[in-house]
């Protein structure tokens, strides 16, 4: 694999950022994970968008944007695979050890991993932790991903691939690498940006494109929901065929197999939508 680091590809074994760098001392950095399928990504404008969203909302410059296209560009060539995940990371740089920022800018990587197709449906837990909607990066795409690491290492002990959580005030809000879509009379409903969750693309797209809406829902309504499913850059639409305790046969239902349909369909035909 070749990995763009500040501003050249350089071999994975050469690939390299400064143990002193802010993103690996204290996870001051941002990301975004795109889709890219037989080396054309998905919805690249949009996860620049947020990219730069997230960047400013930690007190980052904004990235330049034709040079992560630059490197997006010149990683995708240099590593073909038919499905893959293409990584950018863009990080506080080098900085002391501690809070606050050194002045030698901002450090950006571009990676690309191939990965497999994800099936239709997928059994999730719900976790004791919360998301805190009131945090000052509540909605940022930050590294400190720990919080998701521990969850979904519960997940995964009971047997399921990815985990909930609600957020302080007990309504539900995201996964760890999702967003979370209910069906109720077959009204199809997503919690709302104030609850804490992340603005996921594939969530924004599938608002566009499905009769969906945002709702302030409870925790507990996966508890009652006919059918449940997750957005995701790698998962597109995928149902959910359990949640805790709780099957939900013949997942995915009627209504998510149609999301995913139309999904597919529409994401086939724009690349950039």
């Amino acid at each position: 694999m070749r990995i763009w680091v500040n501003g050249a590809l350089r071999e994975s074994t050469e690939a390299s950022v400064s143990v002193l760098d802010h993103g690996m001392t204290v996870g001051d950095g941002v990301f975004e994970t795109v889709k890219a399928v037989d080396g054309a990504p998905f919805a690249l404008g949009r996860h620049l968008d947020r990219l730069e969203r997230s960047a400013r909302g930690l007190g980052l410059p904004a990235p330049e944007r034709e040079v992560v296209r630059r490197a997006c560009a010149e990683v995708l060539a240099a590593n073909p695979a038919k499905l893959a995940r293409l990584r950018i990371t863009y990080t506080g740089g080098l900085g002391p050890l501690g809070s606050d920022r050194g002045d030698s800018g901002p450090s950006l990587i571009v990676a690309l991993g191939e990965v497999a197709y994800r099936p239709d449906a997928a059994a999730v837990v719900t976790v004791p932790w919360t998301r805190n909607e009131h945090s000052a990066v509540a909605g940022l795409k930050t590294t400190s991903y720990a919080e998701n690491v521990v969850a979904l290492a519960r997940a995964h002990e009971y047997g399921a691939a990815e985990a909930i959580f609600g957020n302080t005030a007990g309504r539900l809000c995201e996964g760890t690498g999702s967003n979370v879509f209910v069906v109720l009379d077959g009204r199809i409903l997503t919690p709302p940006l104030t609850s804490g969750c992340l603005a996921g693309v594939t969530r924004a797209l599938a608002l566009q494109w499905l009769d969906a809406a945002e709702a302030d829902l409870p925790l507990s309504v996966l508890e009652e929901a006919d059918e449940v499913f997750l957005t995701g850059t790698l998962r597109d639409i995928q149902g959910v065929s359990r949640v805790d305790d709780r099957d939900l046969p013949g997942a995915p239902g009627p209504v998510t197999a149609k999301a995913i349909a139309v999904f597919a369909e529409r994401a086939a035909a724009d690349l950039e939508p």
